[in-house]
């Protein structure tokens, strides 16, 4: 459990006054506690106390990081193409790309193609001294993409001797393992003016299925909250949505669902037997409960995804003298991960009445007139994704001593990401279909591909002009016939011509050129608080992205996914910077301290022009036992590549129409006259309006294909925030330290890229139709259904975040009892805001999903001769299951028990026994209570793995 150490600012009283450090937020060289800036510290020690191999499950914790990326949320169906089992930090609930995250106050190369996002896992566990986060003014200090704040990584150095560490470790089913293993050589040589070490990591972390969980695997034990078929019409006394188990994707089979009378209504599953329904429930998004139809349960793949990284780094310096100190860093890190998601599945797809697997099941009578299937494809291969990742990075420089008054940095930085994403068990179009156009030959009385024996004819019964693209048809074209009625039944010699491994590769580089000077006017002149600290210098930066599809992604070849075209982009970055601090007065009555400091930075985009960030800031101390701070700054971040210069592309999005009954009343005041006034325009009567009811037709909510693509006329985005906040140390009280702050953060011209779903959301909850969304959806004419989407980024949002951050600390000697260490993490979510588009209603986010009003993290440590026992609990508020607007339009929308997710509460226990000073074993375990998930959510408000239980040793010699 993390016993997070106090900001920066306040976790001082075992340096004396005069040591001067580097400290994330600022470049000039001070004494930690003069720091304006909340910043909050993750040590070493805590991070190894923790027990979590994935160093973002530790940082989560954190109530600025509740909502950052890992486990559940980058596996299964829930990763995005290319970024499975990636670990990305979200700073302030303000997304990934606006967090800023650095290694030794540098910047480090991003892992996910065409953003700035940083994959954690390529940053080396043990190495790491100690993790900062800090919110407020720090695009002025280290450059773009920090308007919510910067995370760095501040890696160990100067090693002299071995140490190594493993660990292992399982939840209490078995399941989930996790092995960690790490071991670093240093050397000190030239009598000390040089060092050098080498440091190897691994860790490896198992899969875990939806399917190895009651909860999400088996149908019976599976929960949603569905439409009551009870409550059509509805009655205002009776919740709308009821807690329902055995749901079933309606009329779609593991063995087939087989549509002989094509009325669409199946009659038979692909086995032969007459087909069970189950209990329809209408206005449910195609829903049943029980019956043959295929279980929701298990369907979404993935709880966790396999992830295996080994991590290789070099650091070195060697000083020449006071004035040159040469330093050069290497790091290597390769890493794979993998993950299953969901099936591929036909929907109506339709076989001729001569196919001969058809007649042998049902008769030639029964199919005269062919037959419609629709069928979830367990058997053909699971859809997966594997991605190798290969990350490189190299910063080499020089540092020294100008004076006694002022120091110089001059540094290169290389970073690269190499990535192979292959998608697993993918349809190829032309090929499936000819598979499964069965026919019997005359001459050998053999089941054969129609297309062996006549090339001529159409491949895709459903697709007229449909020719054949990967393949020659004819006798030779290696096609063998596909057999989909049942389960298991398939020939694998047909399932191998027809799927594919579909590889994707990825590359980006990152170039970063610094220089600065930083010290203090000390030579010439003191204020009364002491010399003028100042930074300045300069920096160029170029990132370059590109990512290459498959060829048979470019040819549109493949069932399951539309073209999708390479991307690349390219832009660099020139910038300029300064930084003071002003110590006005100290160590005087009522003016113990009193420091302002300033920041700037010009920067000049080959993309976005000319942009500036800026901050003040300030610290007065009245006295030595307290001391108030506070922050101003204006921050910036400019469009990444794939918001620039990402093709259109095709995809296929599931999409609840916001104008069905079922969600009519669930947006904001505008949707009812929006919808009306869209089906209308579609040209729907207002007959067929009142009739309108998508979520009861199946071929209104199957996957609906659809374009995204960037946006070349984006603009930067700019933040304004401001930091307030009180640090407490009572000498009354040693061992004792407190601090409170309140931050307030509104992102203006914000980038906003919704998907699919909440495109067609937006467009009919904003005042009227005439927005920018609206203008990327397209309905049917006629039937009034969403036909088409475009998804792109556009600079048209605003958000806006406010809260507080308590931390607390206090170490107590008891001498015969040991020591004690209590350590608390706070926080309060005043507001989290989005505005869609200027004028539109404010969506309030705030106790949504990872958004909770509170939120704490608490630890105590006892530490007694050999023995180190350290107890924490994580915990957060009640989070909304539905919106304000939802509820707002059905207060009845189901039984107020379901209103919201249950509270985290997390407990863990870490026991060490230290052999000596060279040896130490420990245990210990995660969620100890094992609490699960919220009925009907598979992975909130925790992880689904349940108790985890780990073991390790650490030597040093």
């Amino acid at each position: 459990m993390p016993a997070f150490a106090q900001d920066t600012a306040s976790n001082a009283p075992a340096a004396d006054e005069g040591d001067e450090i580097i400290v994330t937020g600022s470049r000039i060289q001070r004494t930690d506690y003069d720091l304006a800036n909340p910043v909050v510290s993750i040590t070493a020690e805590t991070l190894e106390q923790s027990g979590n191999v994935q160093v973002v499950d530790t940082l989560a914790q954190n109530p600025a990081l509740l909502n950052s990326l890992s486990g559940a949320r980058t596996s299964g169906s829930l990763s995005d193409f290319g970024a499975v089992g990636v670990s990305l930090l979200d700073l302030r609930g303000l997304g990934e790309n606006r967090t800023l995250t650095l290694v030794n106050g540098r910047r480090h190369v991003s892992s996910v193609s065409g953003t700035a996002a940083v994959d954690i896992n390529t940053i080396p566990t043990d190495l790491i001294e100690s993790v900062d986060v800090l919110t407020g003014g720090a695009s002025a200090i280290y450059g773009a993409d920090g308007v919510s704040g910067v995370v760095n990584f501040r890696l160990k150095r100067d090693f002299e001797g071995f140490t190594a560490r493993g660990q292992i470790g399982l939840s209490s089913r078995g399941d989930a393992g996790q092995r960690f293993g790490s071991a670093t050589y240093g050397r000190n040589f030239a009598d000390g003016r040089g060092n050098v070490a080498l440091s190897y990591e691994y860790r490896d972390q198992d899969r875990l299925g939806s399917a190895d969980r009651r909860r999400t695997g088996n149908p019976l034990y599976s929960y949603g909250l569905v439409r009551d078929p009870n409550d059509i019409p509805d009655d205002p006394g009776r919740p709308d949505r009821v807690l329902t188990n055995n749901l079933r994707y309606a009329d779609s089979s593991i063995d087939g669902a087989v549509d002989l009378d094509l009325d669409g209504i199946p009659d038979f599953t692909g086995s032969g037997k007459v087909y069970d329904r189950g209990r329809l429930l209408p206005s449910s998004g195609g829903l049943t409960q029980g019956g043959d139809s295929t279980p929701l349960a298990g369907y979404q793949g993935d709880l966790q995804a396999y992830n295996r990284v080994h991590n290789v780094n070099l650091l070195s310096h060697y000083d020449f003298s006071d004035a040159v100190s040469a330093f050069f860093e290497a790091k290597y890190v390769r890493q794979k991960t993998f993950t299953l998601a969901q099936p591929s599945f036909d929907f109506f797809t339709y076989l001729n009445p001569d196919n001969p697997y058809l007649q042998d099941r049902f008769g030639v009578d029964a199919t005269a007139d062919g037959a419609l299937l629709s069928r979830d494809n367990y058997d053909l291969g699971v859809r997966g994704e594997e991605n190798d990742r290969e990350t490189m990075r190299f910063v080499g420089g020089f540092e020294g001593r100008i004076s006694d008054h002022a120091r110089y940095e001059l540094s290169y930085t290389f970073g690269q990401t190499k990535s192979k994403v292959k998608l697993t068990d993918y349809r190829i179009g032309d090929r499936y279909y000819a598979a499964l156009d069965a026919v019997t030959d005359p001459a050998t009385g053999n089941i054969v591909c129609r297309s062996n024996l006549f090339p001529d004819d159409n491949i895709d019964p459903n697709n007229f002009d449909a020719p054949a693209t990967t393949f020659t048809p004819g006798a030779n074209s290696g096609c063998r016939p596909l057999n989909l009625l049942g389960n298991g039944v398939r020939d694998q010699a047909a399932l191998d011509w027809i799927n594919a491994d579909i590889v994707n590769r990825a590359r980006l580089q990152q170039h970063v050129v610094s220089g600065s000077v930083s010290g203090d006017f000390g030579q010439f002149f003191e204020l009364p608080g002491g010399p003028v600290g100042f930074a300045f210098g300069a920096e160029y930066r170029k990132e370059k992205s590109r990512f290459v599809t498959d060829e048979l992604l470019q040819q549109g070849a493949l069932l399951d996914f539309s073209v999708q075209l390479p991307e690349s982009g390219d832009f660099d970055v020139k910038e300029v910077f300064g930084e003071l601090s002003v110590p006005v007065l100290k160590e005087l009555p009522f003016a113990y301290n009193l420091t302002f400091g300033a920041a700037i930075r010009l920067s000049d985009y080959s993309t976005v022009g000319k942009t500036t960030t800026w901050k003040v800031d300030g610290t007065y101390s009245p006295i030595r036992d307290i001391t108030f701070r506070g922050t101003w700054s204006e921050a910036v971040r400019a469009p990444n590549v794939t918001e620039l210069f990402a093709p259109r592309n095709g995809g296929f999005s599931f999409i609840s129409d916001p104008c069905d009954p079922v969600f009519i009343n669930d947006g904001t005041q505008y949707r009812v006259a929006n919808c009306q006034a869209a089906l209308q325009a579609a040209g729907l009567t207002p007959a067929q309006i009142s009739a309108f009811n998508p979520e009861s037709d199946p071929t209104a909510t199957v996957s609906l294909p659809g374009f995204s693509g960037g946006n070349r006329n984006l603009r930067e985005e700019t933040a304004r925030t401001w930091t307030a906040g009180v640090v407490v140390r009572p000498s009354f009280i040693p061992g004792l330290i407190a601090s409170f702050d309140w931050y307030d953060i509104k992102l203006d011209n914000a980038i906003s890229t919704p998907t699919a779903e909440e495109l067609v959301g937006l467009c009919v909850d904003q005042p009227t139709l005439d927005n920018i969304y609206c203008a990327n959806v397209t309905r049917s004419s006629g039937t009034g259904y969403i036909s088409s989407y475009f998804v792109q980024p556009q600079n048209v949002a605003n958000f806006r975040t406010a809260g507080a951050d308590l931390k607390l600390n206090y170490s107590l000697n008891t001498g015969g009892l040991g020591r004690f260490n209590i350590a608390l993490v706070g926080g309060y979510l005043d507001r989290l805001e989005f505005i869609a588009t200027p004028g539109a209603d404010i969506n309030i986010d705030r106790e949504e999903r990872f958004f909770p009003k509170w939120n704490a993290t608490g630890d105590i440590t006892w530490s007694m001769n050999a023995f180190t026992v350290n107890y924490g609990v994580s915990w957060f508020s009640k989070t909304r299951r539905y919106t304000i607007e939802e509820l707002r339009g059905n207060p009845d929308l189901s039984d107020p028990r379901y209103f919201r997710y249950k509270e985290k509460w997390q407990h863990d226990i870490y026991v060490a026994y230290d052999v000596d000073e060279r040896f130490r074993f420990y245990v210990g375990a995660n969620n100890l209570f094992d609490q699960q998930p919220s009925v009907a959510s598979a992975d909130y408000p925790i992880s689904p793995v349940g108790r985890y239980m780990y073991a390790g040793a650490r030597i040093t010699m």
